[in-house]
């Protein structure tokens, strides 16, 4: 049965509040600014909204109640000493526009955050700016539109492979980029050869992930950035995927240019739920004075904001940073230090191997080789059999208590299954979540209606997401 709403609940009269007796001076607010009809809203009392609110939180699904293998997205575990040091009142309590010299404290963990980031990913400089990933991406596409036009260069595309996240090919069209797509070879890399013949100068950068959407290294990255390069072109790297490389192997020293981070990805600060968010951006040498302003600089006299950059693509964000979110990521860098880092990808990468060895068998494989932190399965071969499609099987994963993985993409695999463990989870969640995929796979053979039919403990089973979206029913008649 469906939640009601809070405005279908209670009765005329009741009320989950009390305010005490007024003891200032009423005043009556200009005619002009008085409502004209009575503010709307529910009349309930406070038990009927603890209760409402609590089993709306029910009907969620978060990290704290089981594994959430999204693939690309890198769903891990927040621990909470990061969230208890973020509300700490010596931070809480420092406002965004506090003279400099009353938040050196504030400034210099910004600092020595930007400096862990630029040492983790091998860049020169960092701006903490950003407020998500694709913000970041728009960033540093833009600086790469700043340089070009220092230079006198006019550069009009921007290269994205087949396997691309959405917002590769997105941010190069919003900085006004054309977009080429480049195919993937054989073994889900990009093709060189179809790279070669579209790489020109006119092509102001190639925009990657490494490893890429398909859970794998980019086998010929250092060969990508020679001819990139060597073409007057810029390397750009989605850190979506850093998770699986962090300690082993730095972008910068694989030629990349100009880099995005989610810190809410890799360095364990919260996911999702609209923000706030951060997606710190990394650049080469060449790139440095283009960082949007202002920058947090050492100075003579403790840290300050350094605003003086003649070439920089300006502000892209109101204050500094989303600093608490940052905060946690710094936090949680000091507590890992770097061979904790190092330790968690490789557990990632090992969880992700174990998993695939597991499935690959009773789902197709489109690419068999050793993955990093995430891999790609596809059900092509359930729906070729009983019809019984990616969807389905996602959703029947509901009723085994699971978060579904990502669907559908990459968009160059048929049916696909995206899936990453992330360094979080134990060898017994991993194994019963295997079991639980392996049935349901027994079950697409023996009852595919039921799987069809999924999920079935939910209070809706199968909406229709297309017309949700195209006729959303947002208001309360």
């Amino acid at each position: 049965m469906a939640e009601k709403l809070i405005f279908e609940k209670g009765s005329s009269g009741r009320s989950a509040f009390s305010l005490p007796e007024l003891d200032v001076p009423e005043t009556t607010l200009p005619e002009r600014l008085r409502r004209q009809e009575p503010l709307r809203l529910p009349e309930v009392s406070e038990p009927e909204v603890v209760r409402h609110y609590t089993n709306l939180s029910r009907l969620n699904y978060g990290l704290d109640q089981g594994f959430y293998p999204l693939g690309s997205c890198t769903m891990k575990y927040n621990p909470k000493i990061n969230e208890l040091l973020a509300a700490m009142p010596a931070f809480t309590g420092v406002h965004p526009y506090q003279q400099e010299k009353y938040a050196q404290g504030c400034l210099r963990l910004l600092y020595e955050l930007q400096d862990m980031l630029a040492g983790i990913t091998g860049m020169k400089a960092m701006t903490l700016q950003p407020a998500a990933g694709a913000h970041g991406e728009l960033t540093g596409m833009l600086m790469v539109k700043a340089y070009y036009e220092a230079l006198g260069q006019t550069r009009g595309r921007v290269i994205v492979p087949d396997s691309a996240h959405g917002t590769n090919p997105a941010t190069a069209a919003m900085c006004g980029f054309d977009v080429v797509e480049v195919a993937s070879n054989a073994r889900g890399g990009v093709d060189m050869v179809a790279l070669d013949k579209l790489m020109d100068d006119n092509t102001a950068a190639i925009m990657l992930t490494n490893p890429n959407t398909l859970g794998l290294f980019e086998e010929e990255i250092l060969d990508i950035a020679a001819l990139v390069h060597g073409r007057g072109g810029q390397l750009y790297y989605d850190g979506a995927n850093l998770n699986a490389i962090m300690g082993w192997a730095r972008p910068g020293d694989m030629g990349f240019d100009v880099i995005h981070l989610n810190l809410h990805k890799t360095f364990a600060t919260p996911h999702g739920g609209g923000g706030p968010g951060a997606g710190p951006v990394g650049v080469a040498e060449h790139l440095i004075p283009f960082l949007p302003v202002p920058v947090v600089v050492r100075g003579s006299e403790g840290y300050e904001l350094d605003y003086k950059r003649s070439q920089s693509i300006g502000r892209v964000r109101s204050f500094i940073c989303s600093f608490t979110v940052c905060l946690k990521a710094y936090a949680y860098i000091l507590s890992m230090s770097s061979d904790g880092l190092r330790q968690a990808a490789a557990d990632a990468v090992l969880n992700a191997n174990y998993l695939q060895e597991r499935l690959k068998e009773a789902y197709k494989l489109p690419y068999d080789r050793r993955c990093m932190h995430e891999f790609v399965l596809s059900a092509l071969r359930q729906k070729e059999e009983s019809g019984v499609r990616a969807i389905d099987i996602a959703k029947r994963l509901i009723d085994y208590g699971y978060h579904p993985p990502t669907m559908y993409f990459p968009l160059i695999v048929q049916e696909a299954l995206m899936i990453e463990p992330t360094e979080s989870e134990s060898l017994e969640g991993l194994n019963a979540f295997v079991e639980a995929l392996l049935k349901i796979a027994e079950e697409a053979e023996e009852n595919p209606d039921l799987l069809r039919a999924a999920p079935h403990v939910t209070p809706i089973s199968r909406p229709d997401e297309t017309q949700a979206a195209r006729q959303p029913n947002i208001c309360l008649d």
